[in-house]
């Protein structure tokens, strides 16, 4: 069986996690579409399994966490009658999770918007953090008892809620809408209001849209299966906690500023993840 070496593979990943899609990929490195989305969700078993065992022991801080919406094979109104309810076809959530002051993104999920998965979300959050975190989150009803079932008495906790004005007119159809007001909450414990805010996580769904084209409004790049998105998500978030330098952290990668690891990862090291899992 032919094989792709390690620098075709890195060239291969670098186009993805840059916010290409898989058949721009494909046009740009000559490799099949099936080789390169087969290499995505092989990688992204790896990422997650990575993600999951260094994501641990961060010191709390203050955290932000937000859904972003996106859909798989179909938006939500075409789900065919006999494929409605099913997960993994239409309209999926990803929950995001990330520390304000490191920039670190904690813990993430893909699933559906609904309280279970609030609830598995939030647990994970918990179990990565050591030491009284402060969260931060919008209004959504789930969050309330996910948050306090997982940290218990362990938290501070208040929320914000933006209120918006409709977009109208022939320019601003494609326009987001303008926030008119806010107004925040505290929900459990005793957290800074002055330090609420949801700022963080929002900016970093926008690098989501940018990263992974299968984010993309109005795209026609989107995932064909849950599975897919689920593994562009998990090299997403390895490249940009572990590789990706911020101005903001003086050159250093979330990681190295959370103080998880110590040098900068390159695309070379997420490929040999891979590696290292194809040899166990």
């Amino acid at each position: 069986m032919n094989r792709l070496n390690t620098a075709k593979r890195s060239q291969i990943v670098a186009a993805l996690v840059e916010g290409n899609s898989i058949r721009a990929t494909v046009r740009m490195t000559g490799a099949a579409k099936n080789t390169v989305t087969k290499l995505l969700v092989d990688l992204g078993a790896a990422c997650a399994e990575f993600a999951d065992n260094a994501l641990r022991d961060i010191p709390a801080g203050h955290i932000q966490c937000d859904e972003i919406w996106s859909f798989v094979g179909c938006k939500q109104r075409n789900v065919p009658e006999d494929r409605k309810g099913e997960f993994g076809i239409g309209d999926v959530w990803t929950w995001t999770a990330i520390d304000s002051d490191t920039k670190l993104v904690v813990s993430w999920l893909v699933g559906q918007r609904d309280l279970a998965n609030a609830e598995a979300f939030m647990r994970d959050v918990a179990s990565r953090v050591v030491g009284r975190p402060q969260i931060s989150t919008d209004s959504l009803a789930a969050y309330r008892w996910a948050v306090g079932s997982a940290f218990g008495g362990e938290v501070d906790y208040a929320t914000l809620n933006k209120v918006y004005g409709s977009a109208t007119g022939g320019a601003g159809r494609y326009s987001p809408p303008v926030c008119i007001g806010c107004t925040k909450k505290k929900v459990l414990g005793s957290p800074d209001m002055q330090e609420t805010s949801t700022s963080y996580v929002e900016r970093q769904n926008l690098t989501m849209r940018m990263s992974m084209r299968r984010f993309t409004r109005l795209t026609n790049g989107f995932s064909k299966k849950v599975e897919n998105l689920a593994a562009a998500v998990a090299l997403h978030f390895v490249n940009y906690n572990f590789c990706r330098p911020h101005g903001s952290l003086n050159g250093r990668t979330p990681a190295q500023a959370a103080g998880i690891m110590a040098e900068r990862m390159t695309v070379a090291d997420i490929v040999r993840l891979l590696d290292r899992m194809e040899a166990a």
